[in-house]
Formats: structure tokens, C-alpha cells, sequence
């Protein structure tokens, strides 16, 4: 799994592989071998870390709600998203997503469109 993590981090993030390594040592520090960690027993910190993985799907956020001496409590619960990671270990990362679409269209398109103007 670190494996894969890594190269999802380097994908997702244009990250320097030595980067991506020490940032899937912190992730994997964190959840200790277990499948999931409780978002309250982790700081600010790896929190702020966790939603921004969650923001490229590598992590998933679970909810919970449990009734405990008559109040309903929420839980929280990250877990890796294995398989948005495999994916993600394997694509391409495109510089700039915004002009992505342009590597797209065919090079007689745009030919045609400079005899054109």
C-alpha cells in the first residue's frame, strides 16, 4: 500500500518522490496499521492533512452516530480509499488542469482554425 500511496501523492500533487515518501510515512504513522483512525483521537494538524487528501479522494471520511447516556453522538472515521489510490498511482499528472482540454484537440484542429483567421 505505501507503495501505491506514494505514487498517488506524486501524481495527485506534482510532488518530489522523496516529498511523497515522507508524507505517506507521516499518513501511515498515523493510522498505525489499522484500517481506520478516528478523526478525534488526531490533531489539527494531521487533520487539515486528512481533508486535503479527502479533497483528491485518496482518503474517505465515514460517519457514525451512536446513542450514549441519551445524547446522540456523532464519530468520525478516516480510512484509505484503496482504490482511488491504485488509480491514482498509475495516472499521468497533467501540468495545468486548466488548460488540459487543449492538449485534447487534434493539431490539424487547430491547423484548420489558424488558415481560418
Amino acid at each position: 500500500m505505501k507503495r501505491l500511496l506514494v505514487k498517488a501523492l506524486k501524481n495527485r500533487f506534482n510532488m518530489e518522490k522523496d516529498d511523497a515518501i515522507a508524507l505517506a510515512k507521516t499518513v501511515e504513522k498515523i493510522f498505525n496499521g489499522q484500517e481506520e483512525v478516528e478523526d478525534m483521537s488526531i490533531d489539527k494538524h494531521a487533520r487539515s492533512l486528512f481533508y486535503e487528501l479527502q479533497r483528491e479522494k485518496l482518503l474517505k471520511l465515514r460517519r457514525e452516530e451512536l446513542k450514549e447516556q441519551g445524547k446522540f453522538i456523532r464519530k468520525y472515521y478516516w480510512s484509505f480509499d484503496n482504490k482511488i489510490i491504485k488509480e491514482a498511482a498509475y495516472e499521468k499528472y497533467v501540468q495545468d488542469e486548466k488548460y488540459a482540454i487543449y492538449k485534447k484537440i487534434p493539431k490539424d484542429a487547430w491547423l484548420i482554425h489558424a488558415q481560418y483567421n
